[in-house]
Protein backbone atom coordinates (compact mmCIF):
# COMPACT_ATOMS: atom_id res chain seq x y z
CA UNK A 1 0.00 0.00 0.00
CA UNK A 2 3.06 2.41 0.62
CA UNK A 3 3.84 2.46 -3.01
CA UNK A 4 0.65 4.52 -3.73
CA UNK A 5 1.92 7.10 -1.95
CA UNK A 6 4.52 8.08 -4.68
CA UNK A 7 1.57 8.42 -7.06
CA UNK A 8 -0.63 10.25 -5.34
CA UNK A 9 2.13 12.52 -5.37
CA UNK A 10 2.49 13.19 -8.90
CA UNK A 11 -0.88 14.69 -9.63
CA UNK A 12 -1.77 18.01 -9.75
CA UNK A 13 -4.38 17.48 -7.05
CA UNK A 14 -3.10 15.41 -4.29
CA UNK A 15 0.81 16.89 -5.14
CA UNK A 16 0.59 19.77 -3.19
CA UNK A 17 -1.06 18.15 0.09
CA UNK A 18 1.21 18.17 3.30
CA UNK A 19 2.37 14.49 3.81
CA UNK A 20 0.16 13.82 6.93
CA UNK A 21 -3.03 14.52 4.67
CA UNK A 22 -1.66 12.33 2.12
CA UNK A 23 -1.41 9.78 4.52
CA UNK A 24 -4.55 9.94 5.56
CA UNK A 25 -6.13 9.99 2.25
CA UNK A 26 -3.92 6.97 1.11
CA UNK A 27 -5.47 5.10 3.75
CA UNK A 28 -8.52 5.39 2.13
CA UNK A 29 -8.23 4.71 -1.18
CA UNK A 30 -8.60 0.87 -2.79
CA UNK A 31 -6.44 -0.26 -5.39
CA UNK A 32 -8.43 -1.81 -8.19
CA UNK A 33 -6.91 -4.31 -11.90
CA UNK A 34 -8.44 -4.28 -14.99
CA UNK A 35 -7.98 -6.30 -17.88
CA UNK A 36 -7.20 -5.34 -21.13
CA UNK A 37 -10.63 -4.57 -22.99
CA UNK A 38 -12.23 -3.91 -19.53
CA UNK A 39 -14.56 -1.19 -19.19
CA UNK A 40 -14.00 1.01 -15.95
CA UNK A 41 -17.44 3.51 -16.25
CA UNK A 42 -19.71 4.75 -19.11
CA UNK A 43 -20.65 7.67 -20.32
CA UNK A 44 -24.06 8.47 -18.62
CA UNK A 45 -22.84 6.08 -15.26
CA UNK A 46 -23.47 8.13 -11.55
CA UNK A 47 -20.26 8.91 -10.33
CA UNK A 48 -18.72 8.50 -6.76
CA UNK A 49 -15.15 7.86 -7.14
CA UNK A 50 -12.03 9.35 -9.06
CA UNK A 51 -9.30 7.03 -10.00
CA UNK A 52 -5.41 7.39 -10.71
CA UNK A 53 -3.37 5.04 -13.00
CA UNK A 54 -1.00 3.47 -10.97
CA UNK A 55 0.20 0.96 -13.75
CA UNK A 56 -1.58 0.50 -17.39
CA UNK A 57 -2.81 2.46 -20.11
CA UNK A 58 -6.28 3.92 -19.93
CA UNK A 59 -7.82 5.20 -22.84
CA UNK A 60 -11.04 7.71 -22.31
CA UNK A 61 -13.32 7.18 -25.09
CA UNK A 62 -16.34 9.20 -26.88
CA UNK A 63 -19.06 7.22 -28.42
CA UNK A 64 -21.80 8.58 -31.10
CA UNK A 65 -24.97 7.18 -31.76
CA UNK A 66 -24.39 5.04 -34.25
CA UNK A 67 -21.05 3.34 -32.03
CA UNK A 68 -18.39 5.27 -33.27
CA UNK A 69 -15.75 5.50 -31.40
CA UNK A 70 -13.14 8.34 -30.64
CA UNK A 71 -10.37 8.12 -28.22
CA UNK A 72 -10.06 11.47 -25.98
CA UNK A 73 -6.98 10.89 -24.75
CA UNK A 74 -4.59 7.77 -23.28
CA UNK A 75 -3.63 8.02 -20.00
CA UNK A 76 -0.78 6.22 -18.20
CA UNK A 77 0.91 6.10 -14.70
CA UNK A 78 0.32 8.89 -12.32
CA UNK A 79 -2.69 10.43 -14.72
CA UNK A 80 -5.75 11.20 -12.57
CA UNK A 81 -9.24 10.69 -14.51
CA UNK A 82 -13.32 11.00 -13.11
CA UNK A 83 -12.62 13.67 -11.07
CA UNK A 84 -14.90 15.95 -13.37
CA UNK A 85 -18.33 15.09 -11.41
CA UNK A 86 -16.99 15.11 -7.99
CA UNK A 87 -17.05 19.03 -8.69
CA UNK A 88 -20.24 19.67 -10.70
CA UNK A 89 -22.14 16.28 -9.10
CA UNK A 90 -22.86 15.35 -12.63
CA UNK A 91 -22.62 12.13 -13.85
CA UNK A 92 -19.67 10.58 -16.35
CA UNK A 93 -19.07 12.54 -19.46
CA UNK A 94 -17.34 9.73 -21.24
CA UNK A 95 -16.48 6.03 -21.39
CA UNK A 96 -12.87 4.72 -19.68
CA UNK A 97 -11.68 1.90 -20.83
CA UNK A 98 -8.03 -0.43 -19.76
CA UNK A 99 -5.80 -0.27 -22.89
CA UNK A 100 -3.55 -2.83 -21.15
CA UNK A 101 -3.97 -4.76 -17.79
CA UNK A 102 -4.15 -1.79 -15.75
CA UNK A 103 -4.12 -1.07 -11.52
CA UNK A 104 -6.21 1.89 -10.68
CA UNK A 105 -5.77 3.74 -7.38
CA UNK A 106 -9.74 4.55 -6.50
CA UNK A 107 -10.42 7.21 -4.44
CA UNK A 108 -14.13 8.14 -2.92
CA UNK A 109 -15.15 11.57 -3.67
CA UNK A 110 -16.43 12.52 0.17
CA UNK A 111 -12.74 11.69 1.10
CA UNK A 112 -11.66 14.13 -1.55
CA UNK A 113 -14.07 16.53 -0.33
CA UNK A 114 -13.13 16.39 3.23
CA UNK A 115 -9.61 17.15 2.57
CA UNK A 116 -10.33 20.42 0.26
CA UNK A 117 -13.01 21.73 3.00
CA UNK A 118 -9.78 21.37 5.09
CA UNK A 119 -7.36 23.21 3.24
CA UNK A 120 -9.05 25.08 0.73
CA UNK A 121 -6.16 26.27 -1.39
CA UNK A 122 -5.49 22.86 -3.00
CA UNK A 123 -8.43 23.91 -5.14
CA UNK A 124 -5.77 25.50 -6.90
CA UNK A 125 -4.53 22.22 -8.22
CA UNK A 126 -8.33 21.91 -9.67
CA UNK A 127 -7.98 25.87 -11.24
CA UNK A 128 -4.59 24.12 -12.96
CA UNK A 129 -6.57 20.45 -13.81
CA UNK A 130 -9.53 22.65 -15.51
CA UNK A 131 -6.63 24.98 -17.27
CA UNK A 132 -4.67 21.96 -18.92
CA UNK A 133 -7.88 20.91 -20.12
CA UNK A 134 -9.14 23.68 -21.41
CA UNK A 135 -5.58 24.23 -23.14
CA UNK A 136 -5.99 20.41 -24.31
CA UNK A 137 -9.14 21.50 -25.96
CA UNK A 138 -7.45 24.71 -27.52
CA UNK A 139 -4.92 22.31 -29.11
CA UNK A 140 -7.42 19.58 -30.28
CA UNK A 141 -9.82 22.26 -32.28
CA UNK A 142 -6.71 23.60 -33.59
CA UNK A 143 -5.47 20.42 -34.70
CA UNK A 144 -8.53 19.32 -36.05
CA UNK A 145 -8.29 22.86 -38.01
CA UNK A 146 -5.11 23.08 -39.51
CA UNK A 147 -3.41 19.83 -39.59
CA UNK A 148 -4.28 17.28 -42.01
CA UNK A 149 -4.35 13.30 -41.49
CA UNK A 150 -0.77 12.73 -41.73
CA UNK A 151 -0.30 15.66 -39.07
CA UNK A 152 -2.54 14.51 -36.87
CA UNK A 153 -1.37 10.95 -37.59
CA UNK A 154 2.56 12.02 -36.51
CA UNK A 155 1.07 14.25 -33.30
CA UNK A 156 -0.75 11.00 -32.01
CA UNK A 157 2.45 8.68 -32.70
CA UNK A 158 4.73 11.22 -30.73
CA UNK A 159 2.26 11.05 -27.88
CA UNK A 160 1.74 7.72 -27.50
CA UNK A 161 5.77 6.99 -27.52
CA UNK A 162 6.00 8.85 -24.29
CA UNK A 163 9.02 10.40 -25.23
CA UNK A 164 10.58 6.90 -26.05
CA UNK A 165 12.22 5.99 -29.45
CA UNK A 166 10.87 2.26 -28.93
CA UNK A 167 7.64 2.12 -27.31
CA UNK A 168 4.18 -0.67 -28.03
CA UNK A 169 0.90 0.67 -29.57
CA UNK A 170 -1.80 0.25 -27.42
CA UNK A 171 -4.42 1.04 -29.48
CA UNK A 172 -5.95 -0.95 -32.18
CA UNK A 173 -5.87 0.32 -35.49
CA UNK A 174 -9.73 1.56 -35.07
CA UNK A 175 -8.68 3.47 -31.69
CA UNK A 176 -5.76 5.12 -32.97
CA UNK A 177 -8.05 6.11 -36.65
CA UNK A 178 -10.34 7.74 -34.03
CA UNK A 179 -8.29 9.03 -31.81
CA UNK A 180 -6.44 10.98 -35.05
CA UNK A 181 -10.17 11.48 -36.29
CA UNK A 182 -9.59 10.26 -39.52
CA UNK A 183 -10.70 7.09 -41.30
CA UNK A 184 -8.48 3.73 -40.61
CA UNK A 185 -7.58 3.52 -44.32
CA UNK A 186 -6.16 7.61 -44.17
CA UNK A 187 -4.25 6.82 -40.97
CA UNK A 188 -2.39 3.81 -42.20
CA UNK A 189 -1.37 5.87 -45.42
CA UNK A 190 0.21 8.03 -43.23
CA UNK A 191 1.98 5.87 -41.65
CA UNK A 192 3.13 3.84 -44.30
CA UNK A 193 4.36 7.21 -45.63
CA UNK A 194 6.04 7.57 -42.17
CA UNK A 195 7.87 3.96 -43.19
CA UNK A 196 8.97 5.06 -46.47
CA UNK A 197 10.45 7.92 -45.49
CA UNK A 198 12.66 5.79 -42.41
CA UNK A 199 10.67 8.23 -39.84
CA UNK A 200 9.24 5.36 -38.37
CA UNK A 201 9.92 1.30 -37.90
CA UNK A 202 7.51 -1.07 -37.24
CA UNK A 203 7.64 -4.95 -35.83
CA UNK A 204 4.92 -6.89 -35.54
CA UNK A 205 1.97 -5.56 -34.81
CA UNK A 206 1.90 -3.03 -32.17
CA UNK A 207 6.04 -2.59 -32.03
CA UNK A 208 7.21 0.90 -32.87
CA UNK A 209 10.27 2.65 -33.37
CA UNK A 210 10.57 6.18 -34.12
CA UNK A 211 14.00 6.59 -35.78
CA UNK A 212 13.71 10.64 -37.10
CA UNK A 213 11.69 12.65 -34.44
CA UNK A 214 12.51 15.91 -35.62
CA UNK A 215 10.92 15.26 -38.56
CA UNK A 216 8.06 14.26 -37.20
CA UNK A 217 7.96 16.89 -35.29
CA UNK A 218 7.80 19.21 -38.09
CA UNK A 219 5.47 17.02 -40.01
CA UNK A 220 3.16 18.02 -37.03
CA UNK A 221 3.64 21.73 -37.22
CA UNK A 222 2.70 22.10 -41.36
Amino acid sequence: MAARTPVLDKTDLFGTLPPELLEQLRGRTALARYRRGDTIFEKDDPATHLYVVFSGRIAIVARASDDRESVLTVLGPGALFGEMSMFDGGIRSANARALTTAHLIAVEFDDVRDVLVRRPEVLWAVVRILARRLRATDEALADAMFLDVTGRTAKRLLELSDGESDFRMPLTQEELAGMVGASRERVNKAIALFVKLEWLEISGRSRYRILNREELEIRTTV
